[in-house]
């Protein structure tokens, strides 16, 4: 597992104490605590944090069988869960009293869950069900996705190989597309919502994870209201120009997002620089990025890959590709395009750079 730097975003193994850019101290995930839960509250009543965070092997609502704990956030714990009526394996993460035991909050929530569950998708993990117990913990179950996550296996190799950037992309567009085409934008895109998986026959597959932040595109002024409940919606190292700027998304936010995780998936960092998440933010919103062979030259990516990723950066939406599927088919040809571009140059073409 790696550990992010929330200040700069630079990745580090999980022994890391303190990022060596800024002297940040690293967040690190709680482990599973061994001891029992205290007991319930009384029904109606939200459920204090020590028994949210001590559920394992106890049975959620009558039905889910808590296995074990997985992850914990600010808002939420994450435990890996059996369901009883069907005997599947589930991830089921249970909501902090304070995200709960607030109406527009969970307005939001619902709303999220509704349009979540639409997206029955391969390459997406999506919201199966929003429930709440008689003693007023909060849950939603989503299918278990057992795999690398893409930040541990950026860290762990030091970049990924192009051809499985491209398919890893090719696979996520195509999930985004589904939710996309619901009026879903992701608004979190990062690597560590990203899951490497295995399938049956041995290929491997990503999933995208956690749209808990997504939103109904649709909804408009009612649910950007519900939003501004003091929960941060996204991550600022990924999060596109106009998110930053607080204007309304849609898709192509997440094609930016989609673009920063290529980057940083072929050269093992960010293509902006900064001391802090101001400066990066600020970077994002005038800055032009790293250009991807400067990033990384020994591994001479071709002039055409970058050019897509460029593209995809555009601080502008409207000068972006269009959709998920548009830049992940723009990155599947651009290896392809270079080379003939290679061959007439080779034969005495134009000057143009196109290694």
């Amino acid at each position: 597992m790696t550990l992010r730097c929330p200040t700069c975003g630079t990745s580090f193994a999980d022994t890391a104490r303190f990022c060596t850019r800024d002297g940040t101290r690293l967040p690190r995930p709680a482990a599973a605590s061994p001891a029992p839960a205290p007991p319930p509250p009384a029904a109606g009543a939200p459920a204090p944090t020590a028994v949210l965070g001590g559920l394992s092997g106890q049975v959620l609502d009558g039905r889910y069988h808590i296995d074990s704990k997985i992850g914990e956030g600010g808002m939420s714990f994450v435990y890996q869960a059996t369901d009883q009526e069907t005997g599947r394996r589930c991830a089921i993460k249970v909501l902090s009293p304070a995200l709960s035991a607030d109406a527009k909050s969970m307005a939001r929530l619902r709303r999220e869950a509704e349009v979540g569950g639409r997206l029955a998708h391969p390459n997406v993990c999506h919201i199966l069900r929003l429930g709440q117990t008689p003693n007023g913990i909060v849950y939603i179950v989503m299918p278990y996705v057992e795999g690398e996550i893409l930040a541990d296996r950026t860290f762990r190799l030091g970049h990924v190989p192009l051809t499985d950037v491209i398919a890893y992309m090719t696979q996520m567009a195509a999930g985004l597309e589904e939710a996309h085409a619901l009026g879903i934008v992701h608004r979190d895109l990062k690597p560590e919502n990203v899951m490497i998986c295995r399938g049956e026959d041995g290929a491997e597959y990503a999933v995208v994870m956690d749209f808990g932040l997504a939103k109904e595109r649709r909804a408009g002024a009612e649910l950007e209201k519900l939003t501004a409940t003091g929960i941060v919606l996204g991550t600022p190292e990924f999060m596109s120009p106009e998110q930053l700027r607080g204007k309304p998304l849609d898709g192509r936010s997440d094609v930016y997002a989609l673009a920063l995780m290529t980057f940083e998936m072929l050269t093992g960092r960010l293509p902006f620089e900064g001391t802090s998440q101001q400066e990066l933010m600020i970077a994002r919103l005038r800055a032009d990025p790293m250009p991807l062979r400067r990033a990384r030259p020994e591994l001479k990516y071709p002039a055409a890959v970058e050019k897509v990723i460029l593209k995809g950066l555009a601080r502008e939406p409207d000068q972006r590709y269009r959709s998920a599927s548009e830049f992940a088919s723009a990155l599947a040809a651009a290896p392809t395009a270079a080379a003939p571009a290679r061959l007439f140059k080779l034969f005495g073409g134009g000057e143009g750079d196109a290694s």
